[in-house]
């Protein structure tokens, strides 16, 4: 199968990106290396190409009460120009993605879905919307671009037709020009650090590209897909097919904080309600290696020889510089200071539960 490119395939060429297979996307796994990415984008500032993410727009007199009977979180609450993060879940309470809505107004939405699920959540948006909402997928219309670390804003705003500090952290601006092109930005993104995502036409993409590495100089580099993981990972944010699946439930991925039992009907509601209730039988749980070893994705895991659940991401943690992942086991050794193995190449390596240790994120609010 032919891979997609993104609009900025040849600037990754260009900048001597090394080109992966990214779930059918021919994207950037690095440029300068994941280290330094990672390093840039903590202490100064990594442009991202984002472009391969999904959008859908929800238009119409209905599109509220739709999107709030989709999704876990409370739509309700959100302003215009808010973006909210939230869940939508099949019958069974299991996670089919976890998205942001941008909302325009109470008939005027914008989905991002991740790039993989973005076919599934549209068949799934459709099959559920009623006749008279007008339900798109207009991911072909736009290229994304993240500009993320402590030096995104005093790069952007050199290009920026407003004052960048009028955007509060999770809202959004509809109508900016940057570089003299039209887009939206967004205070959002994932790496733990203040930063925008920019939605913009393809066909600007490549000028918006390079508009932005000039007006950074030293202090921005583009980043590839390595040091994203590594970024959204150190700062303890979900990914989806690992952290989360159709058959893991909010409550077990430790995101029972986006589901609003008392606010609203949704699909889902039914069975997270008794699993609230009831007590997940599993949970996700940090940890930090005690003995030598990486723990990778998938790697099981083991208490007195008992397979007791798996890793769900694991890594070294540039920043924190110590070896530390996030885990699905059984409820019952859950608790911050037990301890378990994880099987690196079939060998046992101790690990211990442990509570917040993971970067904690940086943004202006």
């Amino acid at each position: 199968m032919e891979l997609k490119q993104t609009p900025l395939y040849e600037k990754h060429l260009e900048a001597g990106g090394k080109m992966v297979d990214f779930g059918g996307w021919e994207l950037p796994v690095q440029f300068q290396g994941i280290f330094k990415e990672h390093e840039m984008v903590r202490t100064r500032a990594g442009l991202f190409d984002v472009s391969h993410m999904g959008e859908i727009e929800v238009k119409g007199e209905k599109a509220q009460s739709f999107i709030q009977y989709l999704m876990t979180n409370d739509i309700e609450k959100a302003r215009a120009k808010q973006v909210q993060y939230t869940l939508m879940c099949n019958e069974n309470g299991g996670i089919l993605d976890d998205l942001l809505v941008y909302k325009y107004s109470t008939e005027h939405y914008l989905l991002v879905v991740n790039a993989a699920n973005t076919d599934k959540d549209y068949a799934w948006i459709k099959k559920h919307a009623p006749d008279d909402l007008q339900v798109e997928d207009v991911s072909s219309h736009y290229a994304q671009l993240a500009l993320q670390g402590p030096r995104a804003q005093d790069i952007l705003q050199q290009l920026c037709s407003i004052d960048l500090q009028e955007i509060k952290f999770f809202y959004f601006h509809p109508e900016v020009k940057i570089n003299g092109y039209p887009c939206m930005v967004s205070r959002t993104g994932y790496t733990g650090e203040d930063g925008f995502e920019i939605y913009l036409s393809p066909q600007d993409a490549p000028r918006v590209w390079d508009a932005i590495l000039k007006a950074g100089g030293e202090d921005v580099c583009p980043v590839g897909l390595g040091a994203r993981d590594t970024l959204r990972l150190e700062a303890k944010l979900p990914l989806y097919g690992q952290e989360m699946n159709e058959d893991i439930t909010p409550y077990e991925a430790g995101l029972g904080f986006f589901v609003k039992l008392d606010s609203h009907d949704f699909i889902g509601r039914q069975a997270l309600q008794k699993q609230k209730k009831e007590g997940p039988e599993r949970k996700q749980v940090e940890f930090v290696m005690i003995g030598k070893g990486i723990p990778r994705s998938t790697y099981e895991i083991e208490k007195n020889g008992k397979t007791i659940g798996y890793v769900t991401s694991g890594l070294h943690a540039p920043t924190l510089k110590q070896n530390i992942g996030l885990a699905l086991i059984d409820q019952q050794y859950a608790n911050p200071g037990e301890t378990f193995d994880v099987l690196i190449r079939n060998k046992a390596v101790k690990a211990q539960v442990a509570k917040d240790i993971f970067y904690k994120k940086k943004t202006r609010k």
